[in-house]
């Protein structure tokens, strides 16, 4: 027995997981040598947007950013903080402007962010899953 569509759906199958490894999943990583285990999504927010320079436990927390206009940036502060790029430049100025705290550093990737991270225990970063390896520990998937 045939049903109409039914060749199709192989097709849409593939277009849509394409698509979803297109957006790819992230990771929010520390050191492997960091005390941290696991962190919640507004304690990493807090840490992104300036609001907070300290991990839960009191340790000093220095945040790594991807480049501006990255898709993982993108989706890093959109699900993590629910700010847009727009929303973001307009909170770095005030930060900015007021003295109370200075963007995180930019590195150009997921790869160099996990080499830094991996590097000292008082970094934490975003990155893609897929470059996730045994120098860093995933604290948090970001969703």
């Amino acid at each position: 027995m045939h049903f109409p569509g039914t060749r199709l759906l192989p097709a849409i199958l593939l277009a849509l997981s394409a698509t979803l490894a297109q957006a790819g999943e992230l990771v929010v990583v520390v050191s492997a040598r960091s005390r941290i285990e696991a962190l919640r999504p507004e304690q990493v927010a807090a840490i992104f947007l300036g609001q907070s320079a300290r991990f839960p436990n009191g340790a000093v927390a220095g945040a790594l950013d991807q480049p501006i206009g990255s898709p993982e940036r993108d989706q890093f502060y959109r699900r993590v903080t629910g700010k847009t790029p727009a929303l973001l430049k307009a909170h770095w100025s005030k930060m900015i402007f007021t003295g109370r705290a200075q963007p995180p550093r930019e590195l150009a990737g997921s790869a160099a962010v996990r080499k830094a991270v991996a590097d000292d225990p008082a970094l934490i970063g975003y990155i893609e899953r897929e470059a996730l390896d045994p120098s860093v520990r995933a604290v948090l998937l970001v969703q």
